[in-house]
């Protein structure tokens, strides 16, 4: 009977150590494809990661594996697509929807983003849940007391517009940050409140159209832009009054621009379905430039919209010259031999590229 139990065991174990040595086998540490190349990393919404305490850690996780990998990925840049929390301004979470407060929301993604402060630049943009209470009831956001640009040397440096709030005072939810890439291309990174005013777009027109910028190549970034589908968001549902979305913005801004070349975005999702999430589309400006459009989000892989936040998902592009390369990974699956083979983001809409002009 013993030896009986002995074998089973011992057997047990064998094909446990075969199953971990073929997944072993099917998965790739990240690496760069281009030695002379660079990464920007793009983050999806993290406001399911911040409203339950249970998943803070996931977001945690993803931070310190960009701090990790700035060596071997050279990472240069870090973008978020807002959204940052799930409820702007919450005081009573029902322990459902969420169990932490708006405060303790946006303390926890300002912590968790600050440990990258002194090494890369993080710049993000709002979504509609990081203003009025939960859903944009309002124009209020905690974002600028969060995300001060005092705190962060390196978005300090690179600041170089900045829009009014409502107040008549600058506000970083409207912003432009100038970026030179180590090939010595110049990149402007044009942030837009969720939905952005008349005012507000139009003060982005003006500024990107300045001489100065002319031969920059412009990366805007906003929350809400394109659908699953890959097309432009005409309207939504929200009680705001003055806001564009993305055809609009499309129309208004980015068309008639001669040197906006990328736009990312995320908002957008479905539960546990990874093409919900995301859209792409390459479109061309009035300057005779291919625009190269993304929405990334995974807020409600890994349980829906009250699961882990997202499965720890997130993207970087490789830059070589005109060329990159987009690859979506997950730090939470690779970090145990048993999901790691679950780690990389093989679908057509997870591994692309496309190429700059």
């Amino acid at each position: 009977m013993k030896r009986t139990i002995f074998s089973t065991v011992l057997l047990s174990f064998l094909w446990l150590g075969l199953t971990v040595s073929a997944q072993d086998k099917t998965y790739n540490s990240p690496t760069l494809e281009n030695k002379d190349a660079w990464t920007l990393v793009l983050l999806p919404d993290t406001q399911t990661y911040v409203k339950f305490k249970r998943n803070q850690p996931i977001l945690d996780l993803m931070v310190n594996w960009i701090e990790e990998h700035i060596s071997t990925l050279n990472i240069k840049l870090v973008l978020h697509v807002g959204d940052l929390v799930e409820q702007n301004a919450l005081v009573n979470p029902d322990g459902i929807v969420a169990n932490q407060t708006g405060v303790q929301q946006w303390e926890a993604v300002s912590r968790s983003l600050s440990t990258l402060d002194k090494m890369v630049p993080v710049i993000a943009t709002t979504g509609n849940h990081d203003f009025g209470i939960a859903n944009i009831e309002n124009r209020l956001t905690s974002y600028n007391k969060y995300f001060p640009i005092e705190k962060k040397p390196h978005n300090n440096k690179m600041i170089r517009e900045v829009a009014l709030g409502e107040d008549g005072m600058p506000n970083l939810t409207n912003a432009v940050y100038e970026f030179s890439a180590p090939d010595e291309r110049k990149f402007l990174i044009l942030v837009l409140e969720f939905a952005p005013r008349e005012a507000n777009l139009q003060w982005a027109i003006q500024t990107v159209n300045q001489e100065k910028y002319m031969e920059h190549t412009v990366i805007l970034l906003v929350h809400s832009y394109l659908d699953s589908n890959s097309d432009h968001v005409e309207t939504e549902n929200y009680p705001i009054t003055d806001g564009n979305y993305g055809k609009a913005i499309w129309e208004k801004l980015v068309k008639p621009s001669k040197n906006i070349q990328m736009v990312f975005s995320g908002h957008i999702g479905a539960a546990d379905q990874k093409s919900g999430h995301v859209g792409f589309r390459t479109d061309t400006n009035a300057g005779g430039k291919k625009v190269h459009q993304m929405t990334f989000n995974a807020q409600a892989m890994g349980g829906g919209w009250f699961g882990n936040g997202g499965d720890g998902w997130l993207r970087w592009l490789e830059f070589h010259g005109n060329h990159v390369s987009v690859r979506t990974f997950s730090p939470l699956f690779a970090i145990s031999p048993s999901t790691r083979h679950l780690a990389w983001g093989s679908e057509a809409y997870a591994a692309f590229t496309f190429d700059l002009d």
